[in-house]
C-alpha cells in the first residue's frame, strides 16, 4: 500500500479486524520508511450479476430496468415506490446468495412475480403478461385461473 505521508510502497500490517458484516477486513498498517500509521480496508470485488436472456444473449442485472418494468405494471395503482424498491432489494439479496453470478431471465421473472403477487393482483397480471409474453386471451385467462 502506498503511504499517504511519504509515498513508500513498503508497509507492514500491525492489526487486522473483520468489519461488522464480515465482507471487509480493516488493516492497521505502518510505513516501514517513515513509520506513519494508516488504515486500509480490503474487500472482495463483486462480480456483476449477469442475466441470461431467452434469446441466448446476456446483460448485467439492471436494477433501474427492473424498476421501470414494475412501475409500468403498477401504473395507476396505489403502490408506494418504497414497496417496489423493497421488492427489488429482496430479489437482489436472493440473487446475491446464489452460488453462481448468472441467472436466467425466467428465474428472475418468477422471483419478481412471487413477490409482486403479495403486493397487488392487478400489477401481478400486468407484469406477467409482459414477462410471459401472453399471445392471446386464453393465456391471460389461464394466468387468472392460476391465481
Amino acid at each position: 500500500m502506498l503511504c499517504r505521508q511519504c509515498g513508500s510502497t513498503e508497509s507492514r500490517v500491525i492489526d487486522s479486524r473483520p468489519s461488522d458484516d464480515g465482507r471487509q477486513i480493516r488493516r492497521r498498517r505502518e510505513c516501514e520508511q517513515c513509520e506513519c500509521r494508516f488504515t486500509t480496508v480490503e474487500s472482495l470485488k463483486d462480480q456483476p450479476l449477469i442475466v441470461l436472456k431467452r434469446d441466448k444473449s446476456s446483460e448485467p442485472f439492471d436494477r433501474e430496468k427492473l424498476l421501470f418494468g414494475l412501475l409500468t405494471a403498477t401504473v395507476k395503482r396505489d403502490i408506494p415506490l418504497d414497496d417496489l424498491e423493497a421488492l427489488i432489494s429482496s430479489v437482489e439479496e436472493e440473487l446475491n446468495d446464489l452460488p453462481r453470478r448468472e441467472v436466467r431471465s425466467d428465474k428472475l421473472g418468477d422471483m419478481v412475480l412471487e413477490r409482486l403477487r403479495s403486493i397487488d393482483d392487478v400489477a401481478y397480471i400486468r407484469f406477467a403478461s409482459v414477462y410471459k409474453d401472453f399471445k392471446d386471451i386464453e393465456e391471460f385467462q389461464s394466468a387468472l385461473k392460476g391465481m
